[in-house]
């Protein structure tokens, strides 16, 4: 077995959970099973919008088997993200189709079912608002009437009728640009529709509470989210709370915020006995907290060169009923929708609009899918109107060492421009697939996206045991990405000279772990593995102390590697390091060390972002795809002829598991671009409610990748490090749809391209996407006005 080498960190490390997930025996919060246990189930809303007039459980209350059954009077509080809007069960208002009403613990989960079909709900139905155009129409009914009460939770954002939330950015005089005679001004509208994450474990939770004290097993990403937002909902101390987090079958985003969680707490309080709550696959498609459906208005002033002098954007962002983790989302606009080039001047509202549809939420490159796609159609569509190959208006105006981001922030390091030509090579390498088309149509497309990491807090405990194992204590939650069992494992042991498999991972526990903010945005490499390579480097250092008086040599003449601490440069010298823990114990006690990371922020330009909760990307990661495909006239059928990736990673640990999270979310973004589409009904319900109604990509779907890892990138993760399972999916529907449009020579302006629409543009009957409720003079709608900030560096 091959040691960790501590000049090289870089391995092939198979999963160490892939055996036990391949055959059945991981062990997920679904199949967990606790003595007494109770299983609930949610009366959820039929109707989009309505008053409640009355609620009577006294029937359901009698039902055989029903043990506790939990209403809004038993969690009164609101949450969210950035305001506090959002109520645990409804309570006078009906904001949405399956909207939560009351919850029923019973001895069986048939039980509870039929009690929540006794509970009498009367109901006075209001006209539901189910776009967000006619949220924005001056008439509009408000969904939230007393929007003005909520408390605020982050100061900043401007808010008004349905704008739950918005976020701009101001920088230079696009008034001036646009006014350029040498400038040609090209605009263009988007809109895309709403994607279900269909991760294989649906959301579930099993609760407790014991001693005054809740326990909560759950399907999370972001334990301590849980833990917090239970804790106020219930109206107790945080530290009455504590959550464990067994393996998590796939997130992707959907497990990032608290949802049924305080759910099973109230009833387990109320019955005094373990509750399960677990939602059904149609629950999940119900109120699964979908990438949300957007629309993009975005023009550009661009000199005949290719020079972007000028560029202005809104983007209307459906947060359903509830503004959650949409509020927070408005901030990646700028780095998603305004990423990837040098602008001269820019001016963007991204707006939260609040409708009376289920909330939506994060999802993989949240808000940057859409974006980019967005942005590399309008980029497209500038290099025909000034007459410029689409790659050399791409290498002429990519980010480069010292540009300007959208916000102001300065960019290090040369990344795009070798990466482009990295594809290029890659190109080169593998001739083109044309002659596969046939009598299709023929289209290929490159595109460049720039993802970024917030980083956040995290904290890491290393237990060093006894035969020379180290013990890993964390909040990091494995969600299938691999970065728990694979990532840490290895900088735990390059730090400590050990294999990867010596490297004990716990599961995530509130109460044996310090404060992290959650598995998401590309994160937990970076934080987690910065935190726990810190937690190493102390251990470390005691290790080299205890074995520096045992062997009589000063520490800084002494290596950990192979399991020993030896005598630099004599192999095989010293004792193992075992050993020297066995020493510790006895003469000093555990061998323990403890490490915490977080990030200050990348400085923007002051004035420039409003409503912001990130003003300015502390990871930036890039990356460039390119994608061959062949369109059949006949029939709009869309066949993805090749795909390759360069990816920007910083330093590959692991390149095996890597390739898997490119492998994958190309997968995923095919699907989105291709297939995936959840669509509002006339009463406010989604439409495709079942994996019978939902299409996703099935493994004929699967297109193999050709990929090409770019390192050397400036990063501040450990060893150099960046996340690469968020960036995979970034810029596959951009690819795409460029394809697609190079290849019919028709105006893509919306996805999935199903073959309808695909047909319906081949023969002229897929209508114009045109946004009138983002007037021209949109500018003067928005919120907050603040004045252009000239163009300096701070």
């Amino acid at each position: 077995m091959a040691i960790a080498d501590p000049a090289n960190v870089t391995m092939d490390l198979p999963r160490r959970d892939a055996r036990d997930k391949l055959l059945g025996r991981t062990r997920y919060t679904v199949d967990q099973s606790l003595p007494r246990m109770l299983h609930a189930a949610v009366l959820r809303s039929e109707v989009a919008s309505a008053r409640i007039v009355r609620i009577d459980t006294s029937r359901a209350t009698k039902m055989p088997g029903v043990r506790a059954i939990a209403l809004a009077e038993d969690a009164p509080g609101m949450h969210g993200i950035g305001i506090a809007d959002h109520p645990l069960f409804a309570y006078d208002v009906i904001r949405f189709h399956g909207e939560q009403i009351a919850a029923v613990a019973a001895d069986t989960y048939e039980q509870a079912q039929a009690a929540v079909r006794a509970i009498e709900v009367e109901l006075e139905p209001l006209d539901p608002v189910l776009t967000m155009a006619e949220a924005l129409a001056p008439d509009a009914r408000l969904v939230h009437p007393d929007w003005k009460s909520y408390e605020i939770l982050f100061e900043g954002g401007a808010r008004g009728g349905n704008v739950a939330w918005e976020a701009t950015v101001v920088r230079g005089d696009t008034e001036k640009a646009f006014a350029r005679e040498d400038v040609i001004v090209v605009e263009s509208c988007f809109r895309v529709g709403r994607q279900n994450h269909v991760s294989l474990e649906p959301r579930a939770a099993v609760a407790s509470y014991e001693d005054g004290r809740y326990h909560i097993e759950t399907s999370t990403q972001a334990p301590w989210t849980v833990r917090n937002q239970t804790a106020k909902l219930l109206g107790v101390p945080p530290s009455q709370v504590r959550v464990t987090v067994p393996p998590v079958g796939g997130g992707f985003g959907q497990k990032f915020d608290c949802t049924l969680e305080p759910y099973a707490a109230i009833l387990a309080r109320k019955s005094g006995r373990p509750v399960r709550l677990v939602y059904s696959r149609q629950e999940e498609m119900l109120t699964c907290l979908c990438r949300e459906n957007a629309e993009i208005k975005i023009r550009s002033a661009v000199t005949r060169d290719g020079e972007i002098v000028g560029r202005e954007a809104v983007v209307l962002m459906d947060c359903g009923a509830y503004g959650g983790e949409q509020i927070f989302l408005t901030t990646m606009t700028a780095h998603t929708l305004m990423g990837n080039y040098r602008l001269g001047s820019v001016k963007l509202a991204s707006r939260a609009i609040y409708t009376n549809t289920a909330p939506n939420g994060a999802f993989r490159a949240c808000n940057g899918v859409y974006n980019t796609f967005a942005l590399k159609r309008h980029t497209d569509e500038i290099c025909e109107a000034v007459g410029m190959d689409p790659l050399e208006f791409r290498r002429r105006n990519v980010l480069g060492d010292g540009d300007l981001g959208a916000t102001g922030q300065v960019f290090e390091g040369e990344v795009l421009g070798p990466m482009l030509d990295r594809m290029a090579s890659l190109r080169d390498k593998s001739p083109s697939l044309e002659h596969r088309a046939g009598n299709r149509l023929y289209g290929r497309a490159t595109v460049v996206g720039t993802w970024f990491i917030f980083v956040g807090p995290s904290t890491a405990t290393i237990n060093l045991n006894a035969d020379g194992t180290a013990t890993l204590v964390t909040a990091g939650v494995e969600i299938g990405q691999g970065t728990m069992v694979q990532a840490m494992p290895q900088i735990v042991a390059h730090e400590l000279g050990l294999h990867p498999d010596d490297v004990i991972v716990r599961t995530a526990d509130t109460d044996a772990a310090g404060l992290d903010l959650g598995v998401g945005g590309g994160r937990t490499t970076v934080s987690v593995g910065a935190a726990s390579r810190a937690a190493a480097e102390e251990v470390r250092n005691k290790i080299l102390k205890a074995a520096s008086e045992l062997l009589q040599v000063a520490p800084e003449k002494l290596v950990l590697r192979n399991r020993r601490v030896e005598i630099a440069g004599v192999e095989g010298s010293g004792m193992t390091i075992a050993s020297v823990v066995q020493h510790a114990q006895r003469a000093t006690g555990p061998v323990v060390g403890s490490g915490s990371f977080t990030n200050p922020g990348v400085a923007s330009m002051p004035g420039c972002a409003a409503g912001h909760f990130i003003d300015a990307l502390e990871i930036p990661v890039f990356s460039v795809h390119d994608c061959e495909v062949a369109v059949d006239p006949d029939t709009g059928h869309v066949e993805v002829l090749s795909y390759k990736v360069v990816q920007d990673v910083g330093r590959a640990l692991n390149p095996r598991a890597i390739y898997g999270q490119i492998q994958g979310g190309v997968t995923q973004g095919l699907g989105y671009a291709l297939h995936e589409e959840l669509t509002i009904g006339e009463n406010g319900c989604i439409r495709q409610s079942s994996l019978e109604t939902y299409r996703v990509p099935l493994a004929l779907d699967t297109v193999p990748v050709q990929i090409d890892l770019y390192e050397g990138a400036p990063s501040i993760g450990p060893l150099g490090t960046k996340g690469a399972g968020e960036v995979p999916i970034l810029n596959v529907a951009a690819a795409v749809a460029c394809a697609v449009a190079n290849a019919t020579g028709r105006r893509v302006q919306q996805t999935p391209l199903t073959p309808p629409r695909v047909l319906g543009l081949l023969l002229g009957r897929e209508p114009a996407i045109e946004l009138p409720h983002i007037a021209d003079d949109w500018w003067e709608n928005v919120l907050m006005k603040r004045p252009s900030i000239p163009v300096r560096r701070s």
